[in-house]
């Protein structure tokens, strides 16, 4: 859909969205529900509170589209907005504050017969998206049929299984955004999954806020394994099925059995580990050691041998030392992660984390850049030791696809997006392989 000029009225509903896959799947609702109210004219900044600067970056969103779209309204909901609603609501640019609960409701968005108003969040978690349209992405704009212009969106898709999270790691205010666990039931899930194939996803991808907590509140507490295997068993047309961020100390025994036996499984784990250095963990309030987080490492790559791993890593928690601070970036090349997500320590008010002393922030900063290019390096060699094999690439846009342990690959563009491609890989560059026809 074309930008529309400033001052000119907007032809639907444009969504900028941050943080999460959980949010880029409640994005997708959202664009559903207000296409539904008959929304038009508006902007919905739908934002993260997992750092200071996500929360940054999301006021710098509100005023760019205030400033391109002077008339529109302007709806913000999110997490921080969840979590500080009066601060968003005391924006100049900010027409209407949702909740996290709120912004998944089509009557939420029915807003012509009413005055806008300035919701604060309600007591009770936000309700499972069960019925959510899904993609990744991070700015979409609907039309009067609420249906993104992604392709990638249509053929890799999200899919909501679990919400909340009943642990409460010291640096983390995302429990407090969303609430306790809640576990989507298995009917509903599998019965969204032949939505998404039969609408043309090729892949679909199981996330949540704590994804391996699957099914302990649902009755005969099934695990994420179990439900997993079910799932591929009930929708045999299902190509290829991914997990997000995994606690390395949680995967159950089901889980790593389907890892072994499943080739529609991707040979593809991203473990939630933060740390690499006991005592941070410690203080983090974290699940699992180093120890079981290498040993984690090992256990997938014996099963699946050409298993990529990612990894989050927090660099500068409070009191981390330059001596902890080397055991995280040695856990770079211990578990052998090849894709690494850094995020440089962020206080975030109200957490146990907040009150403990602060490093100086040039050096957070400085720890940051270094775990970053430990993971750049680690990404760039293990590419390398790719090339000469074969994979599989699911086509997303034209000349683009990931492989099956995820990395990104290029291929011929005339090749049709959503189809599944066996490549024979020739070279790496720049993050990226490159692959001719096996």
């Amino acid at each position: 859909m074309p930008r529309s000029s400033p001052g000119e009225a907007m032809e639907g509903v444009e969504i900028i969205t941050f943080g999460c896959r959980l949010n880029a799947f409640e994005s997708e609702v959202i664009g559903r529900a207000a296409a539904a109210a008959g929304l038009a004219d508006t902007v919905i900044v739908n934002t993260c509170a997992v750092t200071a600067e996500a929360e940054r970056q999301a006021r710098q969103a509100i005023r760019r589209a205030r400033r391109e779209h002077p008339h529109a309204r302007i709806i913000v909901t999110g997490c921080a907005a969840t979590l500080m609603p009066e601060r968003y609501a005391a924006l100049d640019e900010v027409d209407l504050v949702l909740d996290n609960q709120a912004k998944l409701k089509t009557e939420s968005y029915v807003l012509d017969a009413a005055p806008l108003a300035r919701p604060c969040p309600l007591p009770n978690p936000p309700p499972l998206a069960a019925e959510g349209r899904v993609g990744v992405l991070r700015r979409q704009k609907s039309d009067e049929r609420g249906e993104s212009d992604r392709s990638s969106a249509r053929v890799r898709a999200d899919l909501q299984v679990q919400q909340g999270c009943d642990h409460r790691c010291t640096f983390c205010i995302i429990p407090y955004a969303r609430g306790p666990s809640h576990s989507v039931p298995e009917a509903i899930i599998i019965a969204e999954a032949r939505r998404l194939i039969a609408g043309g996803c090729r892949e679909i991808v199981l996330t949540g806020v704590d994804l391996t907590a699957y099914g302990a509140d649902l009755p005969g507490r099934p695990s994420l394994g179990e439900m997993a295997r079910r799932l591929l068993a009930a929708v045999p047309e299902l190509a290829r099925l991914r997990l997000s961020s995994l606690d390395p100390s949680e995967i159950d025994d089901e889980l790593w059995a389907l890892l072994g036996d499943e080739k529609r499984l991707m040979p593809h784990l991203h473990f939630s580990l933060q740390a690499g250095d006991d005592l941070i963990l410690k203080r983090m309030k974290r699940r699992h050691s180093r120890a079981q987080a290498i040993a984690a490492a090992r256990r997938a790559r014996a099963l699946r041998p050409q298993i990529a791993l990612g990894a989050d890593l927090i660099a500068g928690f409070p009191t981390e030392t330059e001596e902890m601070f080397g055991r995280s970036l040695d856990l770079v090349a211990e578990c052998g992660i090849a894709f690494l997500h850094v995020f440089p320590y962020s206080a975030r008010p109200g957490t146990p984390a907040a009150r403990m002393p602060r490093l100086d922030p040039a050096l957070v900063r400085e720890r940051a850049a270094r775990l970053r290019e430990a993971g750049r390096a680690a990404l760039e060699a293990d590419l390398k030791t790719r090339i000469g094999s074969e994979t599989t690439v699911l086509v997303e846009r034209p000349g683009i696809g990931h492989t099956e342990f995820y990395a990104t690959a290029a291929l011929d563009p005339t090749r049709p997006v959503g189809s599944i491609e066996r490549l024979r890989l020739v070279a790496a560059s720049s993050g990226r392989l490159v692959g001719a026809p096996a």
